[in-house]
């Protein structure tokens, strides 16, 4: 097969590097990719949003199975416009991934369909959102925008001050443009937070290894939210039995609530999960792999990552065999460009490269990088998803900074503490999460 995935971050590096292990597959492409995806594919200078441009490309070169990273062309339409054209592609149509783009869609499905999520209101006035709030009193809240904000648009807020500050900056300073036209806010809800990723083909769900992401930008989970600075598997905090929980009680109820709806679902579909003392919550959805999630978890996959996807958009999941995993752990460290999740600097060369992947067990993922003068320089916020195995957690948090160690750039930076919300779980100190019976 020749296949295409669509995107330029760490995910879709990933994502090429494990589909190009296929014996199914001859030849894969990147679109746009970076200069880690030049390595190990081959890049298309075509934008991830220019979906006639991706349509045209996967027609001349006669593309067997495109995949869709990042949620923008998601949310645009890029698999109705592939569908059209009679081209195989993997992801959800543009209604389905409403399940994303649309905060108050995804609430309201999940209010109608009774999938356990926090208690929330919307609005499509910032005047009406803080009159309510005026009224709520300090009710600690979440804000968040009702379309894409590149993992950024979600606003965890202690008393009405903070909240008010955050209906303006969405509503009415627009810092996320049109995503802020409509706005939700939701009860703050309390413990840890969960990664589950499923692939489904609208009538089989293959749930993958549950993962942690880490959302703030600072050790301790502090500071402001980003797209993600770290993330491992597997996580320690459930056991299987209440992943079948989770299976059983939010993943299979939405692929059934979105057939219902006339949106069928076929594609990534990410729980994001908080495990509260009532039982696991869902946070938010979204409709493609996580980033950087889907980093350890493509390190531990040894299943065929073509073969699985080819089959979900051929609507033949449940004929594939068990998903096999390494029973390694993975730690993925993002390292970012000084300024992030704000404003920062691109252009600065990236030493140490090749060092870092020369460890055992390491693979660096490349995000916001580029070529310039035979140099990889950075041209992202986050720049690179250091991540290796261990036989342990710990042990793969271990290779993971060696790695990161190695790797220079001017302002680089990253979180020192990703994995350790594993060690209260690994050493007993804190018991497994099961939900309530």
């Amino acid at each position: 097969m020749k296949i295409l995935v669509v995107g330029s971050g760490g995910r879709e590096h990933a994502l090429a590097w494990k589909l190009k292990q296929s014996p199914l597959v001859r030849q894969v492409f990147v679109a746009p990719g970076n200069a880690g995806t030049a390595k190990d594919a081959t890049n298309v200078p075509i934008a991830a949003e220019d979906i006639p441009g991706l349509v045209r490309f996967a027609r001349q070169e006669k593309i067997d199975l495109t995949v869709v990273g990042p949620e923008a062309p998601l949310a645009a339409g890029i698999v109705d416009a592939f569908q059209a054209e009679g081209l195989r592609i993997f992801g959800p149509s543009r209604l389905a991934a409403e399940l994303e783009s649309s905060k108050v869609f995804c609430k309201h499905l999940l209010r109608k369909f009774k999938v356990p999520t926090a208690e929330f209101w919307t609005f499509d006035q910032a005047e009406d959102a803080l009159r309510f709030l005026e009224n709520r009193g300090d009710m600690p809240v979440v804000v968040k925008a009702d379309g894409l904000a590149a993992g950024k648009g979600a606003f965890v807020c202690d008393n009405i001050e903070q909240a008010m500050h955050a209906v303006r900056q969405i509503a009415i300073d627009k810092i996320f443009g049109q995503a802020g036209n409509r706005l939700v806010i939701e009860e703050r809800l309390h413990g840890p937070e969960l990664s589950v990723l499923a692939i489904t083909d609208g009538k089989t769900i293959v749930t993958l290894q549950p993962a942690q992401d880490h959302k703030p930008a600072y050790d301790g989970d502090q500071g402001p939210n980003t797209g993600g600075m770290g993330a491992y598997s597997p996580t320690p905090l459930i056991d299987d039995a209440t992943l079948h929980w989770i299976e059983e009680h939010i993943l299979v109820p939405t692929v059934h609530a979105m057939n219902r709806e006339g949106r069928p679902f076929l594609g990534v579909l990410y729980a994001g999960l908080m495990l509260t003392i009532q039982g696991p919550r869902v946070l938010e959805f979204n409709v493609r792999f996580g980033d950087p999630e889907c980093q350890p978890l493509m390190m531990r996959l040894r299943s065929d990552l073509a073969e699985i996807l080819l089959a979900a958009t051929e609507r033949r999941l449940e004929a594939i065999e068990a998903v096999e995993w390494d029973p390694q752990a993975a730690v993925c460290v993002v390292m970012a460009s000084r300024g992030y999740p704000g404003s920062y600097e691109k252009g600065h060369p990236i030493r140490g490269l090749e060092e870092a992947e020369q460890l055992p067990g390491v693979k660096v993922f490349h995000a916001g990088t580029a070529s310039k003068d035979g140099q990889i320089v950075t041209a992202g916020g986050r720049v690179l998803g250091v991540t290796a195995l261990g036989e342990t957690i710990p042990q793969a948090k271990l290779h993971a900074y060696q790695a990161v160690k190695l790797i220079r750039w001017e302002g680089a930076w990253c979180r020192k503490d990703i994995s350790d919300k594993a060690l209260p779980y690994l050493t007993g100190a804190a018991p497994v999460y099961r939900p309530p019976t």
